[in-house]
C-alpha cells in the first residue's frame, strides 16, 4: 500500500514578545532617516550658526559706529558746488572762474588714503605717531570752453592745514591720448619762482589751504556715513 503521508507539523505562532520586537524594528527602520541627521542637514546647521554669528558682529559694529560722537559738520564748500557721490570713495567739486566765467575748475578728492607728515620743503617728519597727518589725494583740472581740446591738470596732496602741489601738466581732452605722456618735472624740482606762481594760480581759483581743511572735515563725516551704509548693505544681503 501507499506509505502514510508524513504528518506536517503546524508552525508555531510568534511569541508575543517576539511579535513586539519585530514591530518595533520595522518602526525604527521607517524612522531612521529622520533620526539620523543627513549631511545636508548638518551643513545647513553649520551655515546657520556662522550666519548668525556674522549678523551679530555686523549689528554690533553698526551700533558702535552710531554710538561714536558725530563729527562736526563741515563748513560750506562755496564757491564750489559739491557732488558727494554716495557709496563712492571720492567727491567732486566744481566752480566757474573769471569775470566772464570763462574757466571751469573741477576738483576730485579721495577719502583719506594715507598718513605721513611731509612739509612743503619735502622733508618728512622723522618722529611718527601723533605728528602724522592724514592725506587726501586731490586732482584739479582747469579747462576753458574756448579750448575744449586741452586742460591743465594739477596733482595735489591735501593735508589738514595745507594744500601741496605735486605735479602740473597739460592734458589733451580730445583725440588720441599718448600712452606714456611726458608729465614734466616733479613740482618741488621747479625753481621757486615758478612754484610760487603755480600756487598763486591755484589760490585764485580756490584751491588752497582752506580747501584742504574743508576736505578733511568733510571726509571725516563721509567716512562714518559710508562705513555705516557699507555695514548695513552687507547685513541686508545676508538676511535675504
Amino acid at each position: 500500500g501507499t506509505p502514510a503521508a508524513a504528518a506536517v507539523r503546524p508552525r508555531a505562532a510568534p511569541l508575543p514578545m517576539a511579535r513586539r520586537l519585530l514591530h518595533l524594528r520595522s518602526r525604527l527602520q521607517a524612522l531612521a532617516p529622520r533620526l539620523v541627521p543627513s549631511r545636508q542637514y548638518m551643513s545647513d546647521m553649520r551655515r546657520s550658526v556662522f550666519l548668525d554669528r556674522l549678523l551679530r558682529s555686523l549689528r554690533s559694529e553698526i551700533s558702535s559706529c552710531r554710538a561714536e560722537p558725530a563729527p562736526r559738520p563741515p563748513p560750506s564748500a562755496a564757491p564750489f558746488a559739491l557732488d558727494d557721490r554716495p557709496g563712492e570713495q571720492w567727491v567732486r567739486l566744481r566752480r566757474a572762474f573769471g569775470e566772464q566765467q570763462e574757466e571751469e575748475v573741477r576738483v576730485d578728492a579721495s577719502m583719506v588714503d594715507g598718513a605721513v607728515a611731509p612739509t612743503r620743503s619735502g622733508v618728512a617728519a622723522e618722529d611718527g605717531g601723533p605728528q602724522d597727518r592724514m592725506h587726501i589725494s586731490v586732482h584739479v583740472e582747469v579747462s576753458k570752453p574756448a579750448r575744449p581740446d586741452f586742460a591743465l591738470k594739477f596733482e595735489c596732496s591735501a593735508w589738514p592745514e595745507e594744500m601741496d602741489v605735486e605735479r602740473v601738466f597739460p592734458v589733451r581732452r580730445s583725440g588720441p591720448t599718448p600712452e606714456q605722456q611726458y608729465m614734466g618735472r616733479q613740482f618741488r624740482e621747479l625753481d621757486e619762482e615758478m612754484q610760487t606762481a603755480v600756487r598763486d594760480y591755484l589760490e585764485q581759483r580756490g584751491v588752497n589751504d582752506e580747501l584742504a581743511a574743508f576736505l578733511h572735515t568733510y571726509m571725516e563725516n563721509k567716512e562714518q556715513t559710508e562705513l555705516v551704509g557699507w555695514l548695513k548693505n552687507i547685513e541686508c544681503y545676508l538676511k535675504k
